[in-house]
């Protein structure tokens, strides 16, 4: 029965993989065995040999793992832990530290490769401000589109679209970036978009920072909406005021009206909840 072909280095035709098999073809007397020739270098070459023995044969040791995770780390500085996680049969997490451990000694790089092949920037407080922007300039573009153009992944352009729908600021607070302990701080401008801090303010504060976004004013249903949000924010006092002055004979029939605006509004706000979910990033 043929064996399976091994994997050798032409460069150096070192067996990459099969030396099991290459000693029982010799055992049983066998002259030739089926090759598959490797033309990339070295550092490649010990990548495949690492993916090979993960995948079939003697199963390395978890120092081994460990051990090929860091000479890839070394070889690969562009590769996202991910992708080295993948080809060495660890968790991504594993890989990270093993990156931090080797400190300076590793090459810095401002991106990189993940398991899909695709370059993505490592800060990505820059690659969501740009995402933003781009959505900002056009809300209707593609989300691919503009996962692509800032370099993020396609969750996280999902999620940067889903804040920016709430008015919330497109970065996290945990990946917020902070100032250097020495620096002075100073107090933070309130931000143009409703985000946490407008959540405690008053409907019509909200609303005035609803105006300014760029992403409602420049579509036709940004401006519909604004338009809706302005007449029906004059807050609980406003209201009351306004009730007040309704005439006895108009009061029923007012008020029937004001409870089938309230079931549309909240209708829509559930359309929106909906939304929210179905953009969450996985």
């Amino acid at each position: 029965m043929a064996l399976p072909p091994i994997i050798v280095h032409r460069a150096t035709m070192r067996v990459v993989d099969g030396m099991h098999r290459l000693h029982a073809a010799r055992l049983r007397g066998d002259t030739t065995i089926d090759v598959h020739f490797f033309d990339g270098d070295e550092h490649e070459a010990f990548v495949v040999a690492v993916e090979s023995n993960i995948r079939h044969g003697l199963p390395l040791s978890l120092a081994d793992r460990k051990a090929a995770a860091e000479r890839i780390v070394r070889s690969h500085p562009h590769w996202s832990d991910r992708a080295i996680a993948a080809r060495t049969g660890l968790s991504h997490k594993t890989v990270g530290a093993i990156r931090r451990r080797s400190g300076g000694e590793i090459p810095h790089s401002a991106a990189r490769v993940g398991r899909d092949g695709r370059q993505r920037r490592l800060d990505q407080v820059d690659g969501r401000l740009r995402a933003s922007e781009l959505i900002s300039r056009n809300p209707g573009a593609p989300i691919r589109e503009i996962a692509e153009d800032a370099g993020i992944s396609l969750s996280t352009a999902k999620d940067v679209r889903s804040r920016l729908r709430r008015g919330d600021d497109p970065v996290p607070p945990k990946q917020r970036r902070e100032p250097p302990a020495h620096a002075e701080r100073v107090p933070r401008q309130a931000p143009d978009r409703p985000g946490e801090q407008t959540l405690g303010r008053n409907r019509a504060s909200a609303v005035r920072a609803l105006l300014a976004d760029p992403s409602l004013r420049y579509t036709e249903a940004g401006r519909t909406l604004l338009r809706w949000l302005h007449s029906h924010s004059g807050g609980e006092g406003g209201w009351s005021w306004i009730a007040d002055q309704v005439p006895e004979h108009c009061r029923e029939l007012v008020a029937e009206l004001a409870h089938g605006c309230a079931s549309d509004w909240q209708q829509f706000a559930e359309r929106l909840d909906l939304l929210r979910g179905e953009d969450s990033p996985a």
